[in-house]
C-alpha cells in the first residue's frame, strides 16, 4: 500500500470515492504496515466533527472492514464483553454515561442504560461508537 510522509488530515482527503481511493486504494491487508496506514487513515476520519459524505462514509465502513479481517486473521483478542471494553474506553476518554447518550444521539437514559446491560449496542449504536473511538464499528457487537 502506498506510503505517506505526513499525518493523515481528515479535512485533506477527498470526499468523492474514486478520490479517497487515489490516496489509499482498499485491498486485503497483508503486513502491520499496512495495517497501521490503515488505521491512521480511519482514526484522521474517525476524529473528524462532521458528516461524511456517502463515499467517504462507504469508503470508512470498507477500511474498517479490511481491519476487522485482518485482526481475525492475526489478533489474538482477551475475550473481554462489549460493555467492559466501552467502559474502559469511556474512562480512558473521560467520558460520562450522559455525554455517551450524546455520542449515540439518543435519549440521556441510553447511554447508562448499555453500560448497566439494560440495552444492547444497535449497529448504528456500534458505527457511531467506532468513529468516536476510531475503532472497527465491530468490535462494539457481541
Amino acid at each position: 500500500m502506498k506510503k505517506i510522509r505526513e499525518p493523515v488530515q481528515f479535512k485533506d482527503l477527498p470526499r468523492d470515492f474514486t478520490g479517497l481511493c487515489g490516496v489509499l486504494t482498499p485491498r486485503p491487508i497483508r503486513d502491520k504496515g499496512d495495517y497501521d496506514y490503515v488505521a491512521e487513515i480511519t482514526e484522521a476520519m474517525a476524529l473528524w466533527n462532521e458528516e461524511f459524505s456517502g463515499d467517504q462514509e462507504d469508503y470508512f465502513d470498507l477500511l474498517c472492514m479490511l481491519m476487522e479481517n485482518y485482526d481475525k486473521e492475526h489478533v489474538k483478542w482477551a475475550k473481554v464483553s462489549t460493555v467492559d471494553m466501552l467502559k474502559h474506553l469511556m474512562e480512558e476518554h473521560e467520558i460520562t454515561g450522559a455525554e455517551l447518550s450524546r455520542i449515540l444521539g439518543t435519549s440521556r437514559t441510553l447511554g447508562p442504560m448499555i453500560l448497566r446491560g439494560e440495552r444492547a449496542i444497535t449497529a448504528e449504536h456500534a458505527r457511531k461508537l467506532g468513529k468516536r473511538f476510531g475503532l472497527p464499528a465491530g468490535a462494539f457487537i457481541e
